[in-house]
């Protein structure tokens, strides 16, 4: 098309993707956490995604919930990833089975849902992590909408209710935000690079834009 390549944080092109073709009717203040390998956050505020200086807004994944923690791969200890994130669950479960892990967070969702007890009680401590680390993003943002992407919605008829509870006993006040996974994995991020594109080059989302669940795109003249 000859357009140029972008690049921008998987999350950012997540949550864009859930404003523009997803389940963001009428909302203006979002957040989408993505839990895989890492812990990665999208941010969008007043209907305005948030980026902040190159592109470092939102790095919830890297503050630190225990500074005795285990080691990240950003140099601190105990960040929000190291208790959170898929490999998290790997390290836990390994640790439960006395150093007898498994191969992929996919066997380790297998187990569980075959109802292996290690499997379950390793879901479900990381569950409570990602809820606990959720009160990060209330106090910081209050969203009114949290998406949770990524590896763990496979798993979530296990860890959805766990994630939840979680969330609402750390609210500081009022009430908690929706809590939604995003569960059209690959296809989400394609079509969130796509929307990026087209955003960047053919205009530019600004406030009130966003209408039900369509988003206008004012072109801006060259």
């Amino acid at each position: 098309m000859g357009l140029k390549v972008e690049l921008d944080n998987a999350a950012n092109a997540w949550l864009l993707s859930e404003m523009w073709f997803g389940k963001m009717d009428g909302v203006r203040n979002a957040v989408l956490v993505t839990i895989s390998e890492g812990v990665g956050t999208g941010v969008i505020a007043n209907g305005q995604p948030v980026t902040g200086k190159s592109g470092m807004a939102g790095e919830f994944g890297h503050m630190v919930l225990d500074p005795a923690g285990p080691l990240c791969a950003c140099g601190a200890r105990g960040c929000w990833e190291t208790f959170a994130s898929s490999q998290a669950a790997l390290r836990i479960y390994e640790a439960r089975k006395k150093g007898k892990g498994v191969a992929s967070i996919a066997e380790l969702h297998a187990l569980a849902e075959e109802g292996d007890k290690d499997a379950v009680a390793t879901l479900t401590e990381q569950a409570k992590n990602i809820g606990r680390g959720l009160r990060m993003v209330t106090a910081a943002l209050s969203p009114e909408v949290i998406f949770i992407a990524g590896d763990i919605t496979i798993v979530w008829g296990i860890v959805g209710p766990i994630i939840e509870a979680e969330m609402k006993a750390s609210m500081l006040a009022g009430t908690p935000p929706r809590l939604v996974p995003s569960q059209e994995g690959g296809l989400a991020r394609l079509k969130g690079a796509s929307a990026l594109v087209l955003q960047r080059h053919s205009g530019k989302v600004r406030e009130g834009d966003v209408v039900g669940k369509r988003v206008k795109v004012k072109r801006v003249k060259k």
